[in-house]
């Protein structure tokens, strides 16, 4: 009797403690809780890849700007490259992931320090790196590499502990059903019932994200799109409900204001401590998201760049992810490798300053924008970009007691500090070895008994 009352109980209390349901709104969706792993992460890897990796020239938006805006230099490009009549759906055949070993690119993340990666599964091209059912010979096991990339990268990322994210573009440019939509002023939607949202609900039943990236969002509202329905059917049901994050692209007033996590702007640099989670994405090739074959060696950002970019993001409470362009054969280029192992030989002695870190009161030193703060409950990171030419370290933020310790990420044993004359500490920093090459790009203090 005493069990059935207690089961009886148990029943009728149910609800209350059941996850809250959320309502296929902006007010409601916009209410749920990040899950934690998100800004714990701090640091993940962006990876551009797609029927645009063929001509490797311009951008990702190479369709685009040759055949929706006749730009004259792609098509020069076309004519002197490729025989006539050649259309964009031609390169798909040449695009072979041939080269593709998914476990090294999963290896060659972990190493750059990286605790999530994005894959683009579909970009505005349309085309999908796995076999969406309704994207009918234009993905990647009907044409080019006949094979699952989604599918394949995410085992590799999850035998490696790295968590998976997919991109996904709303939108499609050439798309017959999308374009009769948007001739209808989106009062139509054929588009979204028949080809983009199946393949988002297929993504995720198929691959279960972690995270996904929308994007493609800018020409239409979310009326169009269909988004908040998605979005609660992924929070309220999804196989994923409980760890799945996403970003906020996902209607043509979205951006900065509903979703997730906000991306904002791509290359978004805030300048001052936002409210609400976000991220800066950013690319090693500072023209293209996608592969070109004649990139140069001045348009790429150096390890100094990333590395900065990468402490101030987090320093105002978001997340870097740093994007790379693999060739049309599954490739990553060694300058590309070159540049995410030193991003993670850093991480490897200043992560304690990065991972699971929180911004603090603080969040750069006032006369300079090289010396910034992150924060660990009571412990503050500083981490300073340009070496002191007289080996002291100046903080006029920080107040130090009688119990403050200073210690260098990096480096055994503690450091020598005083009262700064003003406000702050004077911190004597371990002699560095004159060299003839440039020194590394960024150091980091721990300061414990600080306020």
């Amino acid at each position: 009797m005493a069990a059935g009352g207690l089961m009886w109980l148990a029943a009728a209390l149910g609800p209350v403690f059941a996850a809250p349901r959320y309502r296929p709104d902006w007010a409601s969706l916009d209410a749920r809780p990040l899950p934690p792993w998100f800004d714990q992460a701090k640091v993940g890897v962006f990876v551009h890849w797609g029927v645009f990796s063929v001509p490797a020239w311009g951008s990702e938006w190479f369709w685009w700007h040759w055949q929706g805006e006749h730009r004259a230099d792609y098509e020069r490009f076309v004519q002197r490259r490729y025989p006539p009549d050649t259309t964009y759906a031609d390169f798909a055949p040449r695009f072979t992931a041939r080269d593709f070993q998914p476990r090294e690119w999963a290896q060659l993340f972990q190493r750059a320090g990286a605790r999530y990666v994005v894959l683009t599964t579909k970009h505005h091209e349309g085309f999908t790196n796995w076999g969406s059912p309704v994207s009918w010979n234009w993905n990647s096991l009907d044409t080019g590499p006949h094979r699952d990339l989604v599918g394949e990268l995410g085992q590799a990322l999850r035998e490696s502990n790295i968590r998976y994210g997919l991109y996904h573009s709303l939108l499609e440019w050439f798309n017959p059903l999308y374009l009769a939509d948007k001739e209808s002023g989106f009062k139509t939607q054929n588009f979204v019932l028949k080809k983009t949202m199946p393949e988002l609900y297929d993504l995720v039943l198929k691959y279960k994200p972690d995270l996904i990236w929308s994007d493609g969002d800018w020409e239409a509202p979310e009326s169009y799109w269909n988004s908040t329905s998605f979005l609660a059917w992924l929070y309220n049901d999804s196989p994923v409900k409980d760890t799945v994050v996403v970003n906020d692209r996902w209607c043509n007033n979205c951006s900065c204001r509903h979703g997730g996590y906000y991306n904002c702007a791509d290359k978004y640099k805030p300048g001052t401590l936002p409210a609400h989670k976000w991220e800066m994405c950013s690319s090693i090739d500072k023209l293209s998201w996608g592969y070109r074959s004649n990139m140069n060696i001045a348009e790429l950002m150096d390890e100094a760049s990333i590395i900065e970019e990468l402490v101030q993001t987090v320093s105002f409470g978001g997340n870097y992810l740093l994007n790379v362009g693999p060739t049309k054969e599954g490739v990553i280029v060694p300058i590309f490798q070159e540049r995410l192992l030193a991003l993670g030989r850093w991480l490897d002695t200043n992560g304690e300053a990065i991972y699971e870190s929180k911004p603090w009161r603080v969040q750069m030193e006032n006369s300079t924008d090289m010396v910034w703060y992150t924060s660990k409950g009571p412990v503050v990171y500083a981490i300073f970009l340009i070496w002191p030419l007289n080996n002291v370290l100046e903080l006029s933020s920080p107040a130090p007691s009688p119990a403050t310790q200073v210690t260098m990420l990096g480096f055994a044993g503690t450091l020598k500090w005083q009262k700064s004359p003003g406000k702050g500490l004077l911190i004597t920093l371990p002699y560095m070895l004159p060299s003839p090459l440039p020194p590394q790009s960024g150091w980091a203090v721990k300061l414990e008994g600080v306020k």
